[in-house]
């Protein structure tokens, strides 16, 4: 079977706009597959570096393949331990706040003016370098 040149032309142009898809917006399904693997692996890396449990991982990123996390976070663990590099945490983490004295109950404070009897003065520790009397 011969093709006309007309065919042959036909065939040519319609190759030629199909290798230019990219250019017009539409993506090939593979590089996006991709691209979310890569993606997912670079979070469970860095959830594995600022020290974050891989559930905790999973949580955060919602959106991103658990497969491709855990690969992430299994192969920066592995580097972590073999370059004994430590943990770095994170500098989004919620600070965690100090618990605040409790307030000693109304009746147990002392009235203004008045000493406890029993009441000491705090020791002074002796400065660095000098022996203490």
């Amino acid at each position: 079977m011969r093709l006309s040149p007309t065919t042959l032309l036909l065939v040519s142009v319609c190759g030629l706009l199909l290798a230019g898809c990219e250019q017009l917006g539409i993506e090939d399904p593979a590089k996006i597959e991709a691209a979310r693997e890569a993606e997912g692996r670079a979070v469970g890396g860095a959830c594995r570096h600022s020290g974050r449990a891989l559930e905790d991982c999973y949580k955060l990123n919602a959106k991103a393949s658990k497969a491709a996390i855990y690969a992430g976070w299994r192969d920066m663990d592995a580097y972590m331990r073999e370059n004994n590099i430590a943990v770095v945490p994170s500098g989004s983490a919620p600070a965690k706040k100090a618990p605040a004295p409790e307030a000693a109950p109304a009746e147990a404070a002392p009235k203004p003016g008045a000493t406890p009897s029993s009441a000491e003065p705090p020791a002074q520790a002796p400065a660095p370098g000098r022996k203490s009397a």
